[in-house]
């Protein structure tokens, strides 16, 4: 009996023991836990209330077309847009004895639009309940025992709905459906700006949280999440200059202006691109006709920068700013004056602009604690690239990183080379020169590219077949045969 009582008494205190050193590892584990959270929470917070100031301002085209020198240059390009639809009309005329008003290329780009808009709806939903409902969830739980367990939580929450309810399912939409490149581009440019406003809404509104958990009015409300999710801004502040009324007449005449765009657009690809680019699949390639390419497609490219910049950042942006009262409008600067690429960068979409430098360029400084400058910046024009370029490659429906070549080999390159030291009128000729002829190398290359992967498909193509550019394979067949 007593070596029986013994022996259960060693299980007993072994169990007892096993037990012990079991939560005494489970309590070290969440001490160190809630500690590397702590420290996180402590010493990795973004800075708060150094952000950009808003101020009522108008548009600088607004300014300059009360000019009347700088007005006629808008008449002059109204001119050559009278030019192209009858240039377009007397053709037609001619090869068919009728005017033919046939805008198939639009209608075709901008095919299968009510599936588009029943994918704006669900983007624009979901990103209106979703991450506002996360952080209201999280800002609660701040005031509740361990925070930062719910920060983890809630964050790793926030991150994989960005990965794959805004990020995945809307791209798996336009590319399982085919959808035409117009309409492609409204779905992915759309997800790409409300998931920047998603995350600026959130990487404002933590650093007060976290500053003030007990406060509850430090949580936005949802009237003002809803206001800056239509606001022509990226950057979220709960209150924003606003003008005291709506001027109509002003709506109509830009949203007019963007619809005449898209009208100048059609004819500058039924003129200038369609011609050249239609029969790429049934000449020899060789290099004479690759820079007869580059150069002849240095127009159309310029006029469509200069469409796209006109449409969207002055028009479209300048017509919801004023729907929504919002007073400022500095949504680009005078970067046709820019004597180096640096400031180009800086004034072109300062929509854009704004969101990299205080999400990206600045939050990377502060992580770094401002050690490493230049890799913050190379880190800028990497995500700017591989954003264009995912942009380029979903609403095409093919991968040839031109414009991610040209972003970070020259872009990087002429950013330090054409810095902000470079002055005079001399610097302005260069910029201008680079700029339209890596608009021609954009319209050239992309445009082969689209004409090759419709006249050389391949029937099951393997990865490494889909990564590689089609019009090179495409022409070297035509040469065999």
């Amino acid at each position: 009996q007593l070596i029986i009582k013994s022996t259960s008494q060693k299980k007993r205190n072994l169990s007892e023991g096993r037990i012990s050193s079991s939560l005494s590892l489970a309590l070290h584990l969440t001490i160190i836990t809630r500690a590397v959270i702590v420290f996180f929470c402590r010493h990795f917070r973004p800075p708060h209330g150094q952000g950009k100031l808003f101020v009522s301002r108008r548009s600088l085209l607004d300014e300059l077309f009360e000019v009347n020198h700088i007005r006629t240059i808008y008449h002059m390009f109204i001119a050559l847009l009278i030019l192209f639809i009858l240039s377009t009309l007397v053709v037609d005329f001619i090869d068919e004895g009728r005017l033919v008003l046939d805008f198939g290329l639009l209608v075709y780009a901008f095919g299968q639009f009510p599936l588009v808009v029943c994918t704006w709806i669900c983007m624009f939903l979901s990103v209106l309940l979703v991450p506002y409902s996360l952080f209201h969830l999280w800002a609660q739980s701040q005031s509740h025992s361990h925070p930062g367990m719910y920060s983890l939580l809630f964050g790793s929450v926030f991150l994989l709905y960005q990965a794959l309810g805004l990020g995945f399912l809307p791209t798996y939409m336009a590319v399982t459906n085919s959808v035409p490149p117009a309409s492609c581009f409204i779905i992915i440019l759309e997800q790409v700006r409300l998931m920047m406003k998603a995350h600026s809404f959130v990487r404002e509104n933590v650093p007060r949280v976290q500053t003030w958990a007990k406060d509850k009015t430090m949580v936005p409300q949802v009237s003002q999440y809803l206001y800056f999710l239509f606001a022509p801004t990226l950057i979220y502040r709960d209150k924003y200059p606003r003008n005291p009324v709506i001027r109509w007449g002003y709506v109509a005449t830009k949203l007019l202006q963007v619809l005449g765009c898209l009208f100048y657009a059609y004819y500058v690809f039924v003129r200038l691109c369609i011609p050249q680019f239609h029969s790429i699949g049934l000449q020899l390639f060789d290099l004479r006709a690759m820079v007869l390419c580059v150069f002849n497609s240095i127009l159309p490219g310029v006029l469509v920068l200069f469409l796209g910049f006109f449409a969207f950042l002055h028009c479209w942006l300048n017509a919801f700013a004023e729907m929504l009262r919002f007073a400022d409008r500095m949504f680009y600067k005078d970067w046709w004056n820019s004597t180096s690429f640096a400031n180009y960068y800086r004034t072109w979409n300062v929509v854009v602009h704004d969101w990299l430098y205080y999400y990206v360029y600045r939050d990377f400084l502060w992580i770094s604690q401002k050690r490493f400058r230049p890799a913050a910046m190379l880190f800028v024009f990497t995500v700017s690239a591989v954003v264009h370029e995912y942009i380029l490659a979903v609403c095409f429906g093919f991968f040839y990183p031109v414009l991610f070549c040209l972003f970070m080999c020259f872009g990087m390159m002429f950013n330090f080379i054409l810095h902000d030291q470079r002055k005079g009128p001399i610097w302005n000729i260069i910029m201008w020169t680079s700029l339209f002829l890596g608009q021609g190398v954009i319209i050239c290359l992309y445009s082969q590219e689209w004409y090759a992967q419709r006249y050389c498909p391949l029937k099951e193509p393997s990865f490494l077949e889909l990564l590689k550019p089609r019009s090179w394979s495409c022409q070297r067949g035509l040469m065999g045969n």
